[in-house]
């Protein structure tokens, strides 16, 4: 089983954050089922992407922003793309909000047509790993969940997991329950992934 996989990390805690360590988890068990991953990873806290200005449009209208289509082309070539994201007051990390923006792309990522939008990035996988001091998952308090889907479809990228780390700052043992119970959930989607991978092949 090959897999191009894009993972995409956000904490600004690095490999010490939860959102982060999830990502290895998941990339473990993607290697213990035996797949063969050409990952590209990109740690956007610790090489942050510029946020997006009118010089970047200026750039890109005249072919010269390089970065921009860096960033497009790795997501054109994964099969599957992992998204480690934590909330920051009750939203997306903004190094995460400036690579959506330099993706988004008429006519490359996505397109205008007669009966709206459409997006171009089809036929991928996405695992979202989120992690979160409270409880926030349907609350209105979860913004982010509602951005990322919104986002994402956009893009045309819907088939979409999210994996719920929450309540990490919370006392009682929640913490660690909460990141066991994501370990697991992340084992289970792995399995299913890795079946259908198998199946294509």
């Amino acid at each position: 089983m090959s897999i191009q996989l894009l993972h995409i990390d956000t904490s600004i805690f690095g490999e010490s954050g939860v959102s982060s360590q999830l990502g290895q988890t998941l990339l473990k068990h993607l290697n213990d089922r035996g797949a063969s991953a050409d990952i590209v990873h990109r740690d956007l806290a610790s090489d942050p992407i510029p946020h997006f200005d009118a010089d970047t449009i200026a750039r890109i209208g005249e072919g010269e922003e390089v970065l921009a289509d860096t960033l497009i082309k790795e997501v054109q070539a994964a099969d599957v793309i992992v998204l480690g994201v934590p909330m920051y007051n009750f939203g997306v990390p903004s190094a995460l909000k400036a690579w959506f923006d330099h993706i988004a792309r008429a006519g490359t990522t996505f397109r205008y047509t007669d009966s709206g939008p459409e997006g171009l990035l089809n036929n991928k996988k996405v695992f979202v790993l989120t992690s979160r001091g409270g409880v926030h998952r349907d609350q209105p308090s979860d913004s982010q969940t509602l951005f990322l889907k919104t986002m994402l479809g956009f893009l045309g990228l819907e088939d979409v997991s999210f994996i719920y780390a929450e309540g990490l700052n919370m006392s009682g043992g929640i913490r660690e329950e909460a990141i066991a119970k994501a370990e697991a959930e992340i084992e289970h989607h792995i399995r299913t992934l890795a079946d259908t991978f198998e199946e294509v092949a």
